[in-house]
């Protein structure tokens, strides 16, 4: 059996297609979603989406959202997310970089708390290109 995967963002829709299985970081913990899983909604966090087709495994970068899962139906609605495909391995070393740097320079609360965000987001973005290497 197969699952119904639609992945939503404000602007697109990433995905929207049947897959076998996926790993998905909420905000408590990793959690593996089969066919005939129980119904649950959930908070996503900023981490990786494992999807499995098949024999193989695609990953994306989520940037937070939330997840509902129903009588094999997946809807994520994300801030934003890529497919580490898609992502330029380049950019997103050079992106981890500028990052660490903004965080190691951040005067004030607010400032270390956008600085530590963007951080996650550049590290979750190099690990989406890692996961498929």
């Amino acid at each position: 059996m197969t699952l119904n995967l639609c992945i939503l963002t404000p602007n697109r829709i990433l995905w929207d297609s049947e897959v076998k299985e996926i790993i998905l970081s909420t905000n408590s913990r990793k959690i593996g979603v089969f066919s005939n899983h129980a119904p649950i909604a959930a908070t996503i966090d900023i981490g990786i989406l494992r999807i499995r087709l098949n024999d193989q495994w695609l990953t994306m970068a989520l940037m937070g959202g939330f997840a509902k899962i129903d009588n094999n139906e997946i809807t994520i609605l994300v801030n934003d997310a890529e497919k580490g495909s898609d992502i330029d391995p380049q950019e997103a070393h050079q992106a981890l970089e500028i990052a660490e740097a903004n965080l190691r320079k951040a005067e004030g609360k607010r400032q270390t708390i956008e600085a530590n965000l963007a951080l996650r987001q550049a590290r979750t973005r190099v690990e989406a290109i890692n996961a498929i290497s």
